[in-house]
């Protein structure tokens, strides 16, 4: 196996298959015509005497030795992107930038605050923000595309390689419509609710468990009517055109209700309570511009803490 022989053409031809499952795009991807996509993918192949893509009707599929190396070439091409861009950062003082990712739990106040915290700190720093669900998220800190996942942490966590560091605890609120017909109501159990159609997490997430585990406490079934997202823009938007029900962190429906869109329902979720913090990747380095934010989001957990 002569792995030293790999350029950085060829892992970035492995990313680009993996990243696409076709040839024919991966090699407009590169700016190649296929037969050259697969001549060098041929050459890969013989360096390392090992297959790593198959094709199939699905397309074409990465065999285990494929998708290894996939990751460790996204990890290699990631850094490479990241050192040319502090070079640049450097060169022009524009004062470097970071890429974070956040589940929904963090986009109420802490993220926000901690953006505009920095901001005013650092007014050249470029922060870019990914919003998603742990199995978007995490795969692009493995490979260094995030400096940082901020959310609900995971519930199983302790071995997947990450450091997972606490920053404060939320729970989940019901919540609806300033006009909803529940709003004002003496007495609203959680199965009164249940006649209402739903707004839940998907299946992957956190929250989702939570809610179910609830939900089985009490011995009741999901939700008759409900629609599956993770969008927040989706979410409050059938919020505030319809009798839907959601749950969303504290945090994050503290400040609709300070704006008077949203009201939180007296119906306690004892199982959404959660731990919110800050998810690291240990195997990239981090760069100065992400270590002054993780100071930064510290600071302002604190300050929420203190609250």
């Amino acid at each position: 196996m002569q792995i030293n022989r790999l350029t950085i053409r060829h892992l970035r031809l492995v990313a680009a298959i993996l990243r696409e499952g076709n040839l024919v795009r991966a090699a407009a991807s590169l700016n190649m015509t296929q037969s050259a996509v697969t001549k060098a993918l041929h050459e890969t192949e013989q360096s390392l005497q090992t297959a790593l893509f198959s094709r199939t009707n699905r397309g074409t599929v990465p065999t285990p030795a494929g998708e290894m190396l996939g990751v460790h070439a996204r990890l290699i091409l990631s850094q490479l992107d990241s050192a040319a861009q502090e070079l640049t950062d450097l060169h022009d003082g524009t004062g470097g930038r970071i890429a974070i990712g956040t589940l929904i739990a963090a986009s109420g106040l802490l993220l926000p605050n901690a953006i505009l915290a920095l901001q005013r700190l650092r007014p050249r720093l470029v922060i870019k923000v990914v919003e998603g669900t742990n199995d978007v998220l995490l795969p692009a800190l493995r490979c260094g595309e995030l400096d940082m996942v901020i959310g609900r942490q995971p519930e199983f966590g302790l071995r997947d390689g990450f450091v997972h560091e606490f920053l404060m605890h939320d729970v989940a609120r019901i919540v609806v419509r300033a006009a909803h017909p529940l709003v004002g109501a003496r007495h609203v159990t959680l199965a009164d609710l249940l006649e209402w159609p739903w707004i839940m997490p998907s299946y992957e997430t956190t929250l989702r468990r939570q809610i179910e585990a609830t939900l089985r406490t009490a011995s009741l079934d999901l939700p008759k009517r409900y629609v599956e997202s993770v969008s927040f823009l989706i979410n409050r938007a059938l919020l505030l055109e319809d009798d839907y029900i959601g749950v969303w962190p504290t945090s994050v429906a503290r400040v609709e209700t300070d704006m008077g869109f949203i009201h939180v329902l007296p119906v306690d979720l004892p199982a959404t309570s959660h731990p919110i913090g800050v998810t690291l990747n240990p195997a990239v380095r981090m760069r100065p511009a992400a270590q002054i934010f993780l100071d930064t989001l510290r600071d302002e957990a604190g300050k929420s803490l203190a609250i």
